[in-house]
């Protein structure tokens, strides 16, 4: 059955889309604004975060659980690689181990996982385990997995970019390997494929392959944490450089000298990230550098980025703490000041937006923790005049129809949301306006169905009602209509 689609010609390589999805907190979706505030909604630990998946007992292979790692969604089940880490401690600031291994679990509702025992790696004499087969003595604690359904070789539908230490290269490296199932995989005989890079976010975006992390600059002046991206046509040949996508340092040249390591605001591992079609959803790590450099006193925060082109990343409100660090549950009370860690991996499931990230550091309570919002409620604009506006960036339909869909809340007798479209001069269309009065997390506007004749169009946004100030936008939907 075939579908309408939409297109969205100000973004960098525009293509078709099934769907838009235009968020409060985007400016570059919704960039023209009067009399209304935009807000991002962050969660409280104490109420929201849970542990959904635990460590395993002291000995085992995942004796410290670093996510470090991905979750994908195919079909109705959650699939989720962590890394696994066990032996002697490699250092006492992150608690690492000197073992790595990566593991796998599933899910149907993102918040009860199993831990198949998947028989693949024998460890201490059982193969009784869930350690997924990838055959790399040097594998150190970072991976990035993509479930890529469009690849046409079934043996290469699994993608995982890693680093590792490997024998013709000192220090750790940028690796790649393929499976078919995303338990048995094969590594590339190119490896590695890339410098030492630390990373959290992958994707396939308008037919390119990113992987995003964080890096070594080629600068006389290393040391600030930032977010690099790596770019590929085919997962093999990737860019000989690295693009900087976000920088948070007061010091954007980099430290004058190496004494001033750890100090600053910086990215940690680049951003984890959700691809929506129309713009890429990343969560990064907020290193909150200490004065005396001292890793073991850094928190660090998780905060939203967003990107339309998989390379460059904006912050709606500049070092805003989406996930904040403190009083995580299962955490240490004592010896080590509040950190986190972003995995890759963003899901609406059901009625809520499920995100699941780390601690930092492998000690006590290590594993997986969870959040969520109701379904794609990170941000909302927030009228404070009665006669606020907010205007989108044009679009067209490409083909078939659309319809126009609205998340809102607050909305009701007394507070409703005008939908009008116009064209891409801004002149109001005849007839072409609704009002909502219902709140919801997908309501249809109203507007009728959009067709390619109807040539490049914005939607404006104006509130209606006694009380406008009551009226949360959260999203826009521009999606097709099937068998159109």
């Amino acid at each position: 059955m075939s579908t309408g689609t939409v297109l969205l010609p100000t973004l960098p390589s525009p293509a078709p889309l099934d769907e838009a999805v235009l968020f409060a907190c985007d400016d570059v979706a919704l960039p023209f604004r009067s009399g209304v505030e935009m807000r991002l909604n962050p969660v409280e630990p104490m109420r929201n975060a849970e542990i959904v998946l635990s460590h395993g007992p002291e000995g085992s292979h995942d004796e410290v659980l670093l996510y470090y790692g991905s979750i994908a969604r195919v079909g109705e089940t959650l699939h989720l690689w962590y890394v696994g880490n066990h032996g002697a401690f490699d250092n006492d600031v992150n608690l690492e181990r000197t073992e790595c291994v990566i593991c796998y679990a599933t899910s149907t509702d993102g918040v009860n996982w199993e831990k198949p025992s998947l028989g693949l790696v024998e460890f201490k004499g059982s193969r009784d385990n869930n350690i997924v087969a990838l055959d790399e003595p040097g594998l150190w604690s970072t991976c990035a997995v993509l479930h890529d359904p469009d690849e046409p070789d079934p043996g290469r539908r699994f993608k995982i970019a890693y680093e590792a230490r490997l024998p013709e290269r000192p220090g750790l490296s940028f690796c790649i390997a393929y499976s078919p199932d995303g338990l048995t995989w094969t590594r590339h005989p190119a490896n590695p494929v890339g410098p030492f890079l630390e990373m959290s976010g992958i994707t396939r975006f308008r037919d390119m392959y990113y992987v995003n992390g964080q890096t070594v600059d080629s600068t006389p002046h290393p040391f600030v944490r930032r977010l690099w991206t790596f770019a590929s046509s085919d997962f093999v040949h990737w860019s000989p450089a690295g693009a900087i996508g976000l920088d948070r340092s007061p010091d954007l040249a980099g430290p004058s000298v190496g004494a001033d390591l750890h100090q600053f605001e910086e990215i940690h591992l680049g951003a984890a990230l959700w691809n929506r079609g129309n713009v890429l959803v990343g969560i990064y790590g907020q290193w909150h550098g200490h004065p005396s450099g001292d890793r073991r006193m850094t928190v660090i925060d998780l905060g939203l980025a967003l990107s339309h082109d998989a390379i460059h990343f904006r912050e709606p409100i500049p070092s805003f703490r989406l996930i904040p660090a403190r009083e995580q549950p299962g955490s240490p009370a004592a010896d080590y000041w509040p950190a986190l860690q972003q995995g890759q991996g963003m899901e609406n499931i059901g009625d809520r937006t499920l995100y699941w990230y780390s601690l930092w550091r492998g000690t006590e309570g290590s594993g997986i923790r969870m959040v969520w919002w109701e379904r794609d409620r990170l941000s909302s604009l927030r009228p404070h005049d009665p006669a606020a506006r907010v205007v989108s960036a044009p679009f067209a339909v490409e083909s078939g129809a659309i319809e126009v869909f609205l998340n809102a809340s607050g909305l009701g007798a007394e507070s409703k949301v005008r939908v009008s479209l116009l064209d891409e001069g801004f002149h109001p269309l005849a007839g072409r306006t609704a009002v909502v009065g219902e709140a919801g997390l997908r309501v249809p506007v109203g507007l009728g169905a959009l067709r390619p004749d109807d040539g490049r169009l914005r939607v404006e946004l104006s509130v209606d009602g006694l009380r406008p100030e009551d009226v949360h936008v959260h999203a826009l939907y521009l999606s097709g209509l099937a068998g159109t």
